[in-house]
């Protein structure tokens, strides 16, 4: 019996996630091996995919295997325990933050599209770690994927879309109803929500995740577009949070190619895709170290290094 107990807890993964900067210890990356090629039109999540897909230059497996590859050395290079899915053939398993989170102490799996839901069971490996008290699951009517959920220390901030049209949005991914959810679940947080513009048809008018227009870095410094968020007021609150001096804006252009969707290993090193020379040059003037990676293929299905990213220890 003592020997059981001593390997249930050598076994048992001890999940700490409490903002987004915080010296990272372990990781799931996504995937890109056996990515099934380009989907038909009416299978694409996104409208940048369906960008892609329409001009015949949606994303090569190759290519794409390559960029993972290259984050994976850079996570390896710091220390990082890094964690993959296991394959299924012809799936496309690249982003992982959208299948489930990690928030203090527990695992949230998120309600995420019908279509995706093998993408979970290709992290069983991981899950397994974990002691099944810490593993949530969000009601089913509370809609939500990891990119719309931030948590930056006493805050839980959740992008999402509140209109009444909600179901007519593909790319509507968190509701009110995970919302309040979290809010439940951390009541110790302050749960603040900001409401996305949502576009199914142009890639340049719709932030798919709260990642796709804002992100913190640093240690009180933060990526922002403006015309992300429907509400100018929720967008003040966030310039008001962090200071005008330690904003960051990106145009629309750099929001296109994703430029708030970086991923930091620590306070003071970030990894960022080598074509972000303007953003690039702002974090290396403050002092933050900045690995770059090409990552521009992946980017044509609307995410990036956070999005395939799923945090699970942090200091």
């Amino acid at each position: 019996m003592g020997l059981f107990l001593y390997l249930e807890k050598f076994l048992v993964m001890h999940l700490k996630i409490n903002n987004e900067t915080s010296r990272l210890r372990a990781v799931v990356l996504g995937t890109a091996k056996s990515n099934g090629g380009a989907p038909e039109l009416d299978e694409a999540y996104d409208p940048k995919s369906i960008e892609h897909i329409k001009a015949g230059t949606y994303p090569q497996e190759e290519d794409m295997v390559k960029e993972m590859e290259a984050v994976a050395n850079v996570l390896k290079k710091y220390d990082v325990e890094v964690f993959r899915p296991q394959i299924i053939e012809n799936y496309n398993q690249i982003f992982t933050r959208d299948i489930a989170f990690v928030i203090e102490d527990k695992f949230v799996k998120a309600n995420i599209l019908p279509d995706r839901e093998k993408e979970i069971k290709a992290i069983q490996h991981v899950i397994d770690q974990i002691a099944p008290e810490k593993i949530v699951k969000l009601p089913e009517e509370a809609h939500i994927e990891g990119g719309d959920v931030m948590p930056f220390g006493d805050y839980i901030l959740v992008g999402t879309y509140s209109g009444d049209d909600y179901p007519d949005y593909i790319t509507a991914r968190t509701n009110t109803q995970a919302v309040k959810a979290l809010q439940e679940l951390f009541p110790k947080k302050k749960v603040v929500s900001f409401n996305l513009k949502k576009s199914n048809v142009d890639p340049k008018e719709n932030a798919l995740h709260l990642d796709c227009c804002f992100q913190p870095v640093g240690k009180d410094k933060a990526i922002i577009y403006k015309g992300g968020f429907l509400d100018s007021k929720e967008y003040q609150w966030l310039v008001n949070l962090f200071g005008e001096k330690n904003i960051f804006e990106i145009t629309k252009d750099e929001m296109y190619n994703m430029n708030s969707n970086i991923f930091s290993i620590s306070e003071n090193v970030v990894i960022s895709e080598e074509k972000f020379k303007r953003l690039n040059d702002w974090l290396r003037s403050h002092g933050i170290t900045v690995e770059e990676v090409p990552y521009s293929q992946i980017a044509k299905q609307e995410g990036l290094l956070r999005c395939s990213t799923l945090p699970l220890i942090r200091d």
